[in-house]
């Protein structure tokens, strides 16, 4: 019994050393990672500003454009896939359906149009025929061997011949507007049914899978979250002093705390117009109350091309960027990339 009491207390004490050792090595982590931004800060000249962020990406959704039941899910969470690659089937049953009514309505559309011209031609001939008729009764009234009364006749068939064929001439026009109706709602429908593919707009990496095969979704129904690791950024907070000196196209760097041994290269492509207090997450509170201003720093798109399959978002460093454009980076801050 004896013999336990020792064994357990013994593992219990080795325990608490292992506790103690990874908590003074993890503050002791944290103070070496502060010392060296306060040490980085305090070399950094007048032209350079500085702030923490989080690597982000621009993300897209795959949603869909009408309602249906999902029949096909084809990706998953990580997977990398191409622009154009299909990402998820909904059921197109009922839009084939209605696509097959709208052709059968086009030919109906078209053989009526068919007819109508063919009303026309009977008719053009009718109103030639009165034409003629009344021109005879003309001359045979003039000669005095028809009454007035017969000419009036034919004068009235002439006029009722014309008729007919401007109401005719109208049915072909209702015809043509028919088939255009028609056509127009085959390739509505053509369009649906191509919609009911979803496929990936971009080359880029699947953040978020959020349906599966079987589930009805709504129109606008999220399926997957795609993010663009060719558009990947930085967003910092800069005080006043600073952001008024930055401009769109400026020379940047980010530092990722999880590969610090590079230096990325990066350019400013957004400096906000309005001052804000900066968000809980990125600065001390001191900091916070002060107003800064967004500024973001987005790194450069071949590196990201040469190393897509590397890239992370939401991982923390550092964004570095240059006020004066005629002053060189310092030295620990010249681009160092991964080969």
């Amino acid at each position: 019994m004896e013999f336990y009491r020792m064994t357990i207390k013994s593992t219990l004490k080795s325990i608490s050393t292992i506790a103690a050792v990874i908590i003074v090595g993890g503050g002791g982590w944290y103070v070496w990672q502060t010392q060296q931004s306060a040490l980085l800060s305090e070399q950094l000249p007048e032209s350079v500003a500085y702030g923490n962020g989080r690597i982000e990406a621009t993300e897209y959704d795959i949603a869909t454009k009408l309602p249906g039941r999902l029949i096909e899910v084809l990706a998953q969470e990580g997977d990398m896939v191409e622009a154009g690659q299909t990402l998820a089937v909904i059921d197109t049953d009922d839009l084939n359906a209605q696509l097959r009514e709208a052709n059968a309505g086009l030919r109906v559309a078209t053989e009526s149009r068919k007819y109508a011209l063919a009303i026309v031609e009977q008719h053009k001939s009718e109103l030639t025929f009165a034409e003629t008729e009344l021109r005879r009764s003309v001359t045979l009234l003039k000669q005095g061997h028809i009454s007035k009364e017969v000419v009036d006749q034919k004068r009235t068939a002439s006029a009722t011949a014309q008729a007919a064929l401007k109401a005719a001439n109208v049915k072909v026009v209702q015809s043509d507007a028919e088939i255009d109706a028609a056509q127009a709602r085959i390739e509505r429908l053509q369009s649906n049914i191509a919609d009911s593919t979803l496929k990936a707009p971009i080359s880029g990496r699947i953040l978020y899978r959020l349906a599966e095969p079987g589930e009805v979704l709504g129109s606008g129904g999220k399926v997957f979250s795609l993010l663009d690791l060719t558009d990947v950024y930085m967003s910092i907070y800069l005080p006043t002093a600073q952001a008024g000196k930055v401009t769109i196209g400026s020379e940047a760097r980010i530092v990722i705390d999880a590969i610090a041994q590079y230096t990325l290269p990066a350019k400013v492509t957004f400096v906000s117009a309005q001052a804000q207090f900066t968000p809980k997450s990125v600065e001390t509170r001191n900091e916070r109350d002060k107003l800064m201003f967004r500024v973001k720093v987005k790194l450069d798109s071949k590196l990201l091309n040469d190393h897509i399959e590397q890239v992370k978002t939401g991982v923390p460093g550092l964004a570095y960027v240059l006020l004066a454009p005629e002053q060189n980076w310092p030295m620990q801050l010249q681009v160092r990339v991964p080969e």
